[in-house]
């Protein structure tokens, strides 16, 4: 392919690959750990009681009324928390805002595979750390110069759980550097750090309404850390597009804040069935970290994960499959409900007794 003169300053990256959306109908989908229940009951009469006239306004810039329920579920004052369209979008402007000096970033070999497209494409040098054999960080090779550090807890796609005092153990030895810790899945059965980011002003812990608030759809992510950091934040966030989030996702992010009992239902009961799923994987023959996520990260002893991959899908079954080293004979299920994963289950045996 020819280029022409004006592609010599196209900013040229290899993007992230989400996980497939099949059209079809009729189909299990385990592949994007999407919550298989719905949303809290009260937004459904947030959006039957929506006043559509108000959709000519343009929507609140400081999205108080969804900072304000965050405020005051997780305990922190409304200026110790940024929000934005995801928590995909939270952690590129926070790439943005701290990632700028000529020393690399750090995160793990084995991943959340936006880090290093986020990198490029903010042209932020970065080195990836190897996580061990157990698929566990080092806190050794974090306890070098560099210019940040992120890694999620758990971990995507392993699944894996490290401790709060392991991750305070690096954030105490990085000053001098902003530590992110991307808690994604920290609602399936760990411990968050926002607790440090009362004593650490170079931590900043962020979480999505995707997972286990059950909103992927309507994109909401948020950032707890120090007032300096979330102040520096907005000041980019200002500078780039003030109306990131519309009006009725704030309202129905906060009402679904304000259901705790829901959440804990829905959350306990993924849980219940993410640990029936490892007792029927192990029986299938699968080994897998110890996952502390609404997934598990399985390889089989005999079945090449790629080929198990294909078969379920000729099923219509979809699972995540990456064809990378240290990972390429693994596959990431997601835990859906317990009527889906029985449906995963008879499948499975299908495949490995053929």
């Amino acid at each position: 392919m020819s280029f022409n003169k004006w592609e010599e300053n196209v900013r040229k990256v290899i993007p992230y690959t989400p996980g497939e959306q099949p059209k079809e109908r009729n189909i299990i989908k385990l592949n994007t750990n999407e919550n298989p229940y719905p949303p809290a009951p009260s937004v459904r009469k947030v959006i039957d009681d929506f006043d559509i006239s108000a959709m000519r306004l343009y929507p609140d810039t400081d999205s108080e009324i969804l900072v304000n329920a965050l405020a005051e579920r997780y305990n922190v004052r409304p200026y110790n928390i940024f929000v934005g369209v995801g928590s995909d979008d939270v952690i590129s402007m926070a790439f943005m805002t701290f990632f700028n000096s000529d020393k690399p970033i750090l995160f793990p070999d084995v991943t959340y595979s936006f880090y290093d497209v986020w990198a490029d494409v903010h042209r932020i040098p970065y080195r990836i750390c190897p996580l061990d054999d157990d698929f566990r960080i080092n806190p050794k090779d974090y306890k070098t110069e560099n210019g940040g550090i992120i890694f999620p807890n758990p971990n995507a796609p392993t699944g894996v759980l490290e401790s709060v005092d392991m991750i305070e153990d690096i954030v105490k030895s990085n000053p001098d550097s902003v530590v992110m810790i991307d808690e994604a899945y920290i609602d399936f059965g760990g411990k968050s750090c926002v607790s440090l980011t009362e004593k650490y002003e170079n931590l900043l812990v962020i979480q999505t309404f995707s997972k286990s608030r059950s909103m992927a759809g309507m994109r909401i992510g948020f950032a707890i850390g120090n007032e300096k950091l979330i102040k520096y934040m907005n000041d980019v966030k200002f500078s780039v597009n003030s109306y990131t989030m519309n009006t009725v996702t704030q309202i129905c992010g906060a009402e679904t804040v304000k259901d705790e009992k829901y959440f804990s239902e829905t959350t306990g009961r993924i849980i219940s069935t993410r640990e029936r799923t490892k007792e029927r994987l192990k029986k299938l023959g699968f080994v897998f970290p110890d996952s502390m996520s609404n997934f598990i990260f399985a390889s089989h002893k005999e079945k090449n994960a790629g080929y198990i991959f294909e078969e379920l899908k000729k099923r219509k079954i979809f699972v995540r499959y990456w064809n990378k080293p240290r990972i390429n004979n693994y596959m990431r299920i997601t835990i859906g409900n317990d009527e889906e994963m029985d449906e995963l289950f008879k499948a499975l045996e299908e495949i490995l007794h053929e």
